[in-house]
């Protein structure tokens, strides 16, 4: 849920990458963060807690407008994917606004993916959150592999074993070059405004 400060007239909200253990989140992160420079307000931080990584930084998307006057800043995250660390996957959800699904497309992490899906729909549900409802977008990331002999699943694929059900808006990517990168982000940033003035009407 976006938090409003009043005093620095902004709507800050959050978003997540979310996903299987070495799907390129953090990958996807840190070419954010080197692209959009001007845009980054801070450092990336790191919170390394026994064994799990989480990063984030503060984001203030350019053109993306104000709601009712105030500034609207973004804090973007990424979770720890390995099963073990899904009570921190957890937590670092707590007041998500909108979540970026980085599935991988290497053919021996369609279980995984799958997986990682159905962790996510879990653990928003322990907040109260529909996943069919919260601002989501999916990226099928590593599509670069299929270029050096690695079996890649077929995007179609991927659509029907975690886009079926929930018709999100999807893009395929390569996180290493960037490709596709930016596209996602800017999607989810896009479902994220729209959901939160929905939210400001309801809440007059």
């Amino acid at each position: 849920m976006a938090i409003l400060n009043l005093k620095k007239k902004q709507i800050e909200c959050k978003i997540v990458y979310y996903g299987p253990g070495r799907c390129g989140k953090t990958t996807n992160m840190e070419h954010i963060y080197k692209s959009y420079k001007k845009q980054v307000t801070g450092d990336m931080v790191s919170i390394d807690t026994e064994g799990d990584r989480t990063l984030f930084f503060d984001f203030l998307p350019m053109g993306l407008g104000e709601i009712k006057g105030f500034d609207v800043t973004v804090q973007v995250y990424t979770v720890p994917g390995q099963v073990q660390y899904r009570s921190t996957r957890k937590l670092v959800l707590k007041g998500v606004d909108g979540v970026i699904f980085v599935a991988d497309s290497l053919a021996v992490r369609r279980e995984k993916n799958m997986l990682s899906l159905k962790d996510l729909q879990h653990n928003l549900k322990e907040y109260g959150i529909n996943i069919f409802k919260i601002p989501l977008v999916m990226q099928h990331n590593k599509r670069d592999l299929a270029g050096e002999g690695l079996p890649i699943m077929a995007v179609e694929q991927m659509e029907k074993d975690l886009n079926r059900q929930l018709k999100v808006p999807s893009f395929p990517a390569s996180a290493i070059s960037g490709q596709g990168v930016g596209a996602t982000l800017k999607e989810c940033l896009k479902l994220t405004l729209i959901s939160l003035k929905k939210e400001m009407k309801l809440g007059q």
